[in-house]
């Protein structure tokens, strides 16, 4: 068979051998098939199809008519008492510690995400900081119920296309919450489960700074798909960053690394746009990633209009790239972040 001969390109295998092609139906010179990928938004599905034309057309017939339909499947997760039902994949944004534009990364990926025609919700989890209300301009919101098959849930708040929950909505934001950590930790399994999500291919999880009862709460709370943690360059951010890896390869946790963001990689002022300069050190997360042998994400440039996008409630991966050349950062973030879930749904 012709499309025996089609490999993924990051897999390395073959696409029928991954159960990829199905439904092949051939009538006189039109072949048509179903190419399965485990996510609507995979960023190679463009050239799995080329390649599946061109192998037809040279093994098969020049003249066939070749019709692909690209379709998707829910990965089960592993645990069948999920509690998020309709979620295929879901994507914690960690740090080793705070300051490092966690929130920042997590905001623009749901974005950047979204940007890609998959349907995306975001959870607020830093507790004690929550920063998605200002960063959607959405503080003003009041969440409401919803009562889906006899249970009532909170319904998210949607903003540019994407499904928003956070402690934010529901505490008075001028007040700090003195919460031990069991307080916080059941906060945030409500926020998970008790919002009524719907069918979303990815999930992003804006998780608090630290390695502490938040984060073990949600590793037993979700069916994670993997995490992506944030670092700047700096020699005291990446010690964290090791610190973190350890945190979700315990044997407790076992959540995938799907990679590293380097945040505030490097200055480029406005007047010099072909100059970098590198105020926090150069390619720190790259060396970390190389030797830990995880994937780097994506670098992401130190500039203003990234600060001032997300106080003004305007996320900058919203922009085109003609707008703003930041915004491109952040999409092949997003694209990256996609490429390493198909890898381990396809494990």
């Amino acid at each position: 068979m012709a499309l025996s001969h089609v490999n993924d390109p990051d897999l390395g295998r073959s696409l029928i051998e991954l159960g990829m092609i199905e439904n092949i139906a051939i009538d006189g010179k039109k072949v048509s098939f179903d190419l399965v990928l485990t996510t609507p938004a995979c960023p190679m599905k463009k050239k799995m199809s080329e390649d599946c034309t061109n192998a037809i057309h040279e093994l098969v017939d020049r003249e066939a008519e070749v019709v692909i339909n690209l379709t998707s499947r829910q990965v089960e997760q592993p645990d069948p008492h999920d509690l998020v039902p309709g979620v295929k994949n879901v994507i914690v944004v960690a740090s080793g510690k705070g300051g490092v534009g966690k929130s920042t990364v997590a905001a623009n990926l749901a974005v950047a995400l979204a940007k890609t025609g998959a349907s995306v919700g975001l959870i607020d989890a830093d507790i004690y900081g929550p920063s998605v209300p200002i960063m959607f301009n959405v503080s003003q919101e009041d969440v409401y119920g919803v009562e889906v098959d006899g249970k009532t849930y909170m319904a998210p708040i949607e903003r540019y296309g994407i499904k928003l929950m956070s402690i934010g909505f529901l505490v008075d934001p001028d007040k700090a919450l003195a919460w031990r950590g069991p307080m916080a930790s059941n906060a945030l399994k409500q926020l998970c489960t008790e919002t009524y999500w719907g069918e979303i291919d990815y999930l992003v999880v804006d998780m608090p700074p630290g390695t502490g009862d938040v984060q073990l709460t949600l590793a037993h709370t979700l069916p994670v798909t993997g995490a992506i943690i944030v670092s700047t360059p700096q020699q005291v951010a990446l010690a964290d960053v090791v610190r973190g890896v350890e945190l979700f390869q315990n044997p407790g946790m076992e959540i995938p690394v799907l990679g590293f963001v380097e945040n505030m990689s490097y200055f480029t002022p406005a007047e010099l746009p072909d100059h970098k300069y590198y105020i926090f050190g150069k390619e720190g997360c790259k060396r970390l990633a190389e030797q830990m042998n995880v994937p780097l994400l994506g670098e992401i440039p130190l500039v203003q209009c990234i600060a001032e996008s997300g106080d003004n409630g305007h996320p900058v991966a919203l922009m085109s790239d003609e707008e703003r050349p930041e915004s491109k950062a952040f999409l092949a973030m997003a694209q990256n972040t996609i490429r390493e879930i198909c890898k381990i749904n396809n494990k």
